[in-house]
C-alpha cells in the first residue's frame, strides 16, 4: 500500500512516500514544499495545497498519513501548522485518498520503539528501515517518511 506521509508546516511541509513489497518497506520519494515569509499567508497555503495535490495526482497513494497537531508553547506556530494541515487534508479529500492521523508519540513509538526518541534516533531508524545509504534530508522530509512508516506498521497491526 503506497502511503504518503505529510509533516505539515507553513514554511516547510515535508512529504515522504513509502510502500510495502514482500513484507519489506520500500522508499519511493521524499521532499519538501517550501514557502517564503515574503508571501501572503493565502499564497503560502495555496502553494502547499497545489503541490500536495500534484504529488497525489502523480503518485496516486492509497493512504495519506499526517501528523496530528501538537499544541506546544507557541500558539502562533500551532495556528499556522493547523492551516497547513488543513490544506493537506483538503488535497487528500479532493484526491479521494483516506487520511490517518498520528501523534508525534505514536510516530516515535512505531519507528523506534521509544516514545521519547529524539529527532536523530527517528532519522537513523528511518534510514535503517528503508535501507537508505544516508539519513534522508531535510528533517521535515525525514519526519514525513517516519509518519508514512508509522501508518504502514499501524495498519498491519490493526488488520491482525
Amino acid at each position: 500500500m503506497l502511503t504518503l506521509g505529510i509533516d505539515p508546516g507553513t514554511a516547510t511541509t515535508g512529504y515522504g512516500l513509502v510502500t510495502e513489497k514482500r513484507n519489506k518497506l520500500v522508499f519511493i520519494d521524499h521532499g519538501i514544499i517550501s514557502t517564503s515569509k515574503k508571501e501572503s499567508s493565502q499564497s503560502r497555503l495555496r502553494t502547499i495545497y497545489s503541490e500536495l495535490k500534484q504529488i497525489i495526482l502523480e503518485y496516486k497513494p492509497k493512504m495519506v498519513a499526517i501528523e496530528k497537531l501538537y499544541f506546544g508553547v507557541n500558539s502562533k506556530t500551532a495556528i499556522s501548522v493547523g492551516q497547513a494541515r488543513g490544506m493537506s487534508l483538503l488535497a487528500a479529500a479532493e484526491g479521494k485518498v483516506p487520511v490517518a492521523e498520528y501523534s508525534p508519540l505514536e510516530v516515535k513509538l512505531a519507528v523506534t520503539g521509544y516514545g521519547r526518541a529524539d529527532k536523530k534516533q527517528v532519522q537513523q531508524m528511518v534510514k535503517t528501515i528503508l535501507g537508505l545509504s544516508e539519513v534522508p534530508k531535510p528533517d521535515d522530509a525525514a519526519d514525513a517518511l517516519a509518519i508514512a512508516i508509522c501508518h504502514i506498521h499501524s495498519y498491519k497491526l490493526a488488520s491482525l
